[in-house]
């Protein structure tokens, strides 16, 4: 590396430069888990004049900054939309995107006019972070305001009458000034910008509700007369203009050539020590190899990031590595990050990083986007992020400014990341994933149909714009939640204004509490909380544990008591799956290939204690918890029985065989294997056969089982290779065992699912398949990445 930074109580410093082959050496007494180093080039920076029509009060406000030259990727966007049409800039990391849209949003404002801009980000950190950065403009005629969910009533009126720049996010929109639209009237008659950072964050159900929501407002601002101009913000993304018409229903334009300077980054692709317990090859925890390295950075004074997948597993690495820092001062300067924080502690977080006073953060994806974060030199991904783009993005963290970036990328122990660190075109020479959703997803769209008609009845033209809503209006016309009258317009008549949530139940369902003294802890979602706080559950915060003493879903509350027990817990779940239709089929002779929805019903039924650090089993508890119930899209196959004679474990063939085929879906479709669940039967009560279900973890669906189904022998095809290459003789969490299992991973046979898995592939007859129904639309909510929530943020 050319040189670390080296901060020390904000005030930063250079320590000898460190080449990156000799640091990585330094993570290991020996190199031998990494399975590939690439090195990324630097790249020089490009500048451009000033346009024209940037007033030379706006570059002197820039240039007090230190801002004094363009890159052209931010003219261009600049000036596209300074000329009314919407643009987005997909760039890379630190490549000044914000100035793209803060250049004509500064010049209507110093040119004294009316035009007012509303900013919105997908969480509440990147909003504040936003705003607190053009704060340090002295921009004469801006007046900039947050609202959110923090925002007393008494600033939001004031906003809504006197700001010209409104920082927030589309759930403050969906939930408070769309219904309240009346109130918003001057604002929304003078809409000139609206701002969507971070864009491609809006993708699966949960993007299809933000675009749905987007276009709910700029329907309104049309009605009170403005024709607002869309500036989008991406990381790098496949056709992100197109990925902009899809959340605004209007064509747009794209700057992807990036010119901003980049110092380069060395990227290791690393797979944790093996080692051998009676006679089986086991791998280190990845969890303790990020501790591990992250301790080791920071022990050098290496500002480092370690995305680590879960909320739970953030507070283990981060304790882990203070751990072995000991007596080390640099030990106080490891800290988690994530969701489930209170507010204030949030901030001061942010702050430390910010200015330097943490060395190490163990964080889940809450810092993906783009919080300044400046300065950092290395991270640390515990596990693939299950996106090219989120892939990119994080490693993009590190290296800002001319220091070089280092990354390491540590395999889990699952089928994907044992795949792509041995085969690494998958990751280096592969495009990135487009940000795919789908607004005319009937159990998206019906919602928020009956959402528009509240605020100003449908127009015919409204429906025009998005497939398929004519039929869903009707069918809600059916269900006397709207009325069609003469002349085409369709009205609300509901009693009540339906609920629509953008992400499922809400980030603040559940709140923990001490059982003794009722201080709040933290919080977590309410769909999460049979998992993470039932009854007897071990919660993990800022590194000290507690047990859960009681779970109240009615009154919304977790009480916990400070411990620290000898071992630790995990849900055991239980789920029954119908068939409900089926939209498509291919049948090919003794195998059938399905797409169709399903209703799928969990229950979280007991705990398993297992003891710290070697994981044995002490006790299962039992637990009482409602089950939950969830309607989704599914894409299953059937085996004829007769097929496979020779497989003697026929449950334990399935079940593995579909283990493994949701740990490589990911390869295909643009999910993790947190998004999907799965399910596998010998005979299956509405198929009569044995049969593999893999469905989509969201209400309604998510589009993942559908690009299954399309691609479904690359597919399995990368399944059964995965399985194959495997060294364990009898499966393990590389190849067909699932950390999400509830039936503990039992049984499982490796050499029958390889053998079902060729009788499949096999089978393929190269014919389309045959179409029996379109999707049938039922208003659903949906949930989103865990740490992506507002409310937290």
């Amino acid at each position: 590396m050319p040189g670390a930074q080296l901060w020390v109580s904000g005030h930063c410093g250079i320590i000898d430069p460190v080449p990156s082959d000799q640091l990585i050496s330094a993570l290991s007494a020996d190199t031998e888990g990494m399975r590939h180093l690439r090195r990324v080039p630097p790249r020089r920076s490009a500048h451009t004049d000033w346009p024209e029509w940037v007033p030379e009060e706006v570059r002197r406000a820039l240039a007090d900054n230190g801002i004094v030259q363009l890159w052209p990727h931010q003219a261009e966007a600049a000036t596209r939309a300074y000329e009314g049409g919407d643009v987005v800039v997909a760039t890379g990391t630190a490549s000044g995107k914000s100035l793209a849209y803060l250049l004509p949003v500064l010049t209507e404002a110093a040119n004294g006019s009316e035009g007012r801009s509303l900013y919105l980000a997908p969480t509440k950190a990147l909003a504040a972070d936003q705003a607190r950065a053009v704060g340090e403009f002295d921009a004469p005629g801006l007046i900039p305001a947050i609202v959110d969910g923090d925002t007393p009533y008494e600033h939001r009126r004031w906003a809504q009458r006197f700001a010209n720049l409104v920082f927030s996010n589309p759930d403050l929109v969906h939930h408070s000034i769309l219904p309240r639209h009346r109130f918003w009237r001057s604002f929304l008659s003078n809409l000139k910008y609206v701002v969507v950072d971070e864009c491609h964050i809006y993708r699966g159900v949960f993007g299809a509700h933000v675009a749905l929501t987007l276009r709910r407002l700029l329907r309104l601002a049309e009605h009170y007369g403005s024709s607002p101009t869309v500036i989008a913000a991406s990381a790098t993304a496949a056709d992100p203009a197109a990925s902009l018409s899809t959340l605004t229903g209007r064509p747009a334009a794209q700057v992807t050539v990036d010119a901003s300077p980049s110092p380069g980054a060395s990227i290791a692709l690393w797979e944790p020590e093996t080692y051998e317990i009676e006679g089986e090859p086991q791998k280190a925890s990845t969890l303790s190899e990020t501790a591990r390295m992250l301790a080791q950075l920071t022990r050098r004074g290496i500002r480092t990031l370690a995305f680590v997948p879960s909320r739970r597993g953030a507070e283990i690495v981060a304790a882990e590595a203070r751990s072995r820092l000991g007596a080390d001062p640099k030990a106080d300067r490891i800290a988690a990050y994530r969701a489930g924080y209170l507010r204030e502690h949030r901030r001061d977080l942010e702050a430390d990083l910010r200015e330097g006073r943490l060395l190490g953060v163990a964080t889940t994806n809450a810092l993906e986007l783009g919080i300044d974060v400046t300065g950092l030199d290395a991270v640390i991904l515990c596990g693939y992020p299950g996106r090219l783009a989120s892939f990119w993005q994080q490693v993009g963290r590190a290296g800002r400014g001319e220091t070089e970036a280092l990354a390491i990328m540590l395999a889990k122990d699952d089928p994907l990341d044992t795949y792509l660190v041995h085969h690494p075109e998958a990751i280096f020479d592969k495009p990135v994933e487009a940000s795919v959703c789908d607004p005319s997803n009937p159990y998206v769209l019906a919602g928020h149909l009956c959402l528009a008609a509240e605020e100003l009845p449908l127009r015919e033209s409204d429906l025009d714009k998005i497939p398929g809503s004519r039929e869903v209006a009707e069918q809600l016309c059916e269900q006397k939640l709207l009325r069609r009258r003469p002349g085409g317009r369709y009205y609300w008549v509901g009693s009540e204004r339906p609920e629509v949530t953008l992400r499922g139940s809400g980030p603040m369902g559940v709140d923990i509490a001490e059982t003794s003294t009722g201080r709040l802890i933290g919080t977590v979602d309410a769909a999460a909380s049979h998992r993470l706080v039932h009854r007897g559950a071990l919660y993990l915060h800022q590194g000290e544990s507690y047990v859960v003493d009681e779970l109240d879903l009615d009154d919304g509350i977790a009480l916990v008591h400070a411990a620290k027990p000898p071992w630790t817990t995990s849900a055991q779940e239980i789920t029954h799956l119908e068939i409900l239709s089926t939209r498509e089929h291919r049948e090919m002779g003794e195998v059938t290939m399905c797409l169709g929805e399903v209703e799928v019903t969990s229950a979280v039924i007991s705990y398993q204690r297992r003891r710290i650090p070697g994981g044995e089993v002490i006790d299962t508890q039992a637990l009482d918890l409602p089950p939950q119930t969830l309607k989704t899209v599914a894409v299953w196959w059937t085996v004829a029985p007769e097929a496979m004679p020779g497989i003697s474990d026929l449950p334990g063939a399935l079940h593995a065989a579909e283990h493994a085929s949701i740990g490589l879906l990911p390869l295909i479709a643009t999910c993790d294997r947190w998004d999907i669940g799965g399910l596998s039967t010998a005979a299956h009560p509405d198929t009569e056969l044995p049969t593999v279900f893999v469905y989509d973890g969201h209400p309604g669906g998510a589009g993942f089982a559908e690009q299954a189904f399309r691609k479904w022998t690359d597919w399995l095809g990368a399944t059964k290779g995965a399985i194959e290459a495997c060294e364990c003789k009898a499966g393990c969490p590389s190849c067909i065992q699932s950390p999400k299992c509830g039936n503990g991973n039992e049984p499982l046979d490796k050499t029958g699912s390889v053998r079902i898995l060729d009788l499949v592939l096999a089978a393929d007859d190269g014919e389309p398949p045959v179409v029996l129904h379109a999707a049938t639309p039922v208003p659903a909510a949906t949930e989103a990445d865990e740490d992506l929530w507002p409310g937290d943020f």
